[in-house]
């Protein structure tokens, strides 16, 4: 699987979402074991919040990275009502507490808030010379949010990206790219599954003996600098997802995606999930 630069790391240029996990004790067993199959496929980078589950999802990572902290690259996130100078060291202890680590490797802010984004950076930076986190970022920034946080130190910005949801392509990802900046694409796949059955995929991935899935995941990496972090807990589809890093579509694939789902001819309102 091709790699992606990432606050100082080569990090997999699919790695692995837990939207949505935690909030079964059921369906908890099932969660880790297929984190830990994707740590073994290689995807060994895990994006989780405090917002999932309410921590449920850390707690889940925790599980399946315990006695194996070192093969992860470990991104979480911190809520905008908690991104205070006051607030942050207190939610970063309680994510590490439920992650089960002593550090992350890089810790974003969900999306913007009400606190000063300064003194959001002053907290973050602090917890680097604490050694709680070693980078931090954002998610859910546009340009201007971008612009008014204006500080290279930010690592990374995730923002929703995929087939049916391509605004960015007209100034954020361009605008990130000139910067070096990485963009991580959450929902890669889209949400329902109403994209994994539009036959325009369906006949790319018949043509690569793919899966429709395959097929939006390779669209979304084909960018320079950008990470996809599908969600999986059927262990078939996370095998899928990892081999979907050897996938590369032809340039008759991609106008034909570009025919199905029209690229950005004007601004657009950030979308987000």
């Amino acid at each position: 699987m091709r790699n992606v630069k990432l606050a100082g790391h080569d990090v997999p240029a699919i790695g692995q979402g837990t939207w949505y996990m935690g909030e079964s004790a059921a369906s908890r067993a099932a969660e880790v074991a297929a984190l830990q199959q994707g740590i073994d496929l290689g995807m060994t980078l895990i994006d989780t919040a405090e917002m999932y589950a309410e921590g449920g999802a850390e707690q889940v990572v925790g599980a399946a990275i315990a006695g194996r902290r070192d093969q992860v690259f470990l991104v979480s996130k911190v809520y905008p009502h908690n991104a205070s100078r006051r607030g942050i060291p207190q939610a970063c202890e309680r994510s590490l507490r439920r992650l089960g680590t002593d550090c992350i490797d890089l810790y974003l802010l969900h999306w913007r808030g009400q606190y000063p984004l300064a003194e959001t950076v002053e907290a973050f930076e602090r917890l680097i010379d604490e050694g709680k986190i070693r980078r931090w970022g954002v998610s859910n920034f546009d340009v201007d949010d971008l612009q008014a946080l204006d500080d290279e130190r930010c690592a990374v910005n995730q923002v929703l990206y995929n087939p049916a949801e391509r605004g960015i392509e007209f100034d954020l990802l361009p605008w990130s790219q000139a910067r070096h900046l990485p963009t991580m694409a959450y929902c890669p796949l889209a949400q329902g599954g109403r994209l994994l059955r539009h036959p325009v995929l369906l006949t790319i991935a018949e043509r690569h003996d793919a899966t429709p899935a395959q097929v939006s995941l390779a669209w979304v990496i084909r960018q320079d600098g950008v990470i996809a972090i599908p969600k999986a807990v059927n262990p078939e589809h996370v095998r899928l997802n990892a081999e979907a890093g050897q996938l590369r579509l032809s340039d008759a694939d991609l106008r034909e995606i570009d025919q199905a789902f029209a690229p950005p001819r004007g601004k657009q309102r950030l979308a987000m999930q």
